[in-house]
């Protein structure tokens, strides 16, 4: 699963590289993390065409991590579904009408997954508990990762129609089967979309996308990290720097 990633990097470099159309001001104005968390904001891109026109235009929005389906009660539901396995995704009422019609790219700089060693590697107080160690997974190349996402709107029931929050836009981020390289430190990863696959998947027009489910991840790099990232207050450059003395006794070095 992903329930933790990076996203640092400038807004209109994004939308250079991706070829992004407009970028909503409350998502060039988001502050880098390097400690997202579900529910926090997050930068998607979708394609959509504006209201009373027919022009699809690609564009930078912001939404919540965790995807409320139209018919939830209340957004807390979405803590839930910040991740879609991309082998259920029509057997879900929840995730199966945004796959067709509600794809989007959730932008990223790489993401962090835990690897759970065995409880010989504690190292010392004898404790029972599952000793894990951080990763940092990004891409191998210059450039940020793309993760394969899906989006949702929800209102408000409570809210006027003047009120400018009545509407709420969520995402999910689809996973996979783990790749053979990732697959020692998790057994799931998120779906990370080549170049070539963005416009398909972002297109509105195809409503079936579900050759891009098995398409290969570009290359990614993995580095042992310390344990800061697991407390989500904390965050900075720092969460991706190397540990300098990691807990994995053999650590997953791609």
């Amino acid at each position: 699963m992903c329930g933790r990633f990076a996203s640092f990097s400038e807004s209109q470099d994004l939308a250079d590289e991706r070829a992004i159309a407009e970028i909503a001001e409350d998502a060039r104005l988001l502050p880098p993390s390097w400690n997202v968390a579900p529910t926090d904001p997050v930068r998607i891109v979708v394609e959509r065409a504006a209201k009373g026109s027919e022009e699809v235009k690609r564009s930078m929005r912001l939404a919540r991590w965790g995807l409320v389906p139209s018919w939830a009660k209340d957004p807390s539901v979405g803590a839930r579904m910040i991740n879609a396995r991309s082998e259920s995704l029509l057997d879900k009422p929840a995730f199966a009408k945004p796959f067709a019609a509600r794809r989007c790219l959730v932008l990223a700089d790489g993401y962090y997954e835990w690897r759970k060693l065995s409880l010989l590697d504690a190292g010392s107080t004898g404790s029972k508990k599952i000793p894990k160690q951080a990763y940092w997974i990004h891409p191998a190349r210059s450039g940020a990762a793309v993760f394969a996402g899906l989006y949702e709107f929800w209102r408000n029931p409570a809210a006027s129609e003047s009120d400018p929050d009545r509407w709420l836009i969520s995402t999910t981020v689809v996973t996979r089967p783990a790749s053979d390289s990732m697959a020692p430190i998790h057994d799931r990863m998120p779906l990370v979309l080549p170049r070539e696959a963005w416009a398909k998947w972002l297109d509105p027009a195809v409503r079936d996308a579900s050759d891009l489910l098995q398409v290969d991840a570009p290359p990614l790099a993995t580095l042992p990290v310390g344990d800061a990232v697991g407390t989500v207050q904390n965050d900075g450059p720092s969460l991706i720097e190397a540990d300098p003395e990691p807990r994995d006794p053999e650590p997953v070095l791609v």
